[in-house]
């Protein structure tokens, strides 16, 4: 799958013009469509991150620390069980 952005600091200037919209909105149906005109290009998972007020830097960046310890990283949980 083509990237959508090639430079980074491109997407984030991208995404605080989407971010910019999204607070902006004041009801359902524009979310709905900011939404539907950005998706293809940033994805869901940065509009939802967007959408609930995470840093923009954080949206860029990824999962933090949580998708570290999910994909057993730093500070993931031993296998099979519970966090010590």
């Amino acid at each position: 799958m083509p990237r959508a952005f090639d430079d980074p600091r491109e997407e984030l200037e991208y995404l605080k013009q989407v971010k910019a919209e999204l607070d902006a909105a004041t009801t359902k149906e524009q979310v709905v469509d900011i939404w539907k005109r950005h998706y293809l290009k940033v994805g869901h998972r940065k509009l939802g991150r967007l959408l609930v007020g995470r840093d923009l830097d954080t949206v860029v960046g990824g999962g933090g620390a949580r998708g570290r310890k999910r994909a057993g990283g730093p500070g993931a949980a031993p296998t099979g069980g519970e966090p010590m």
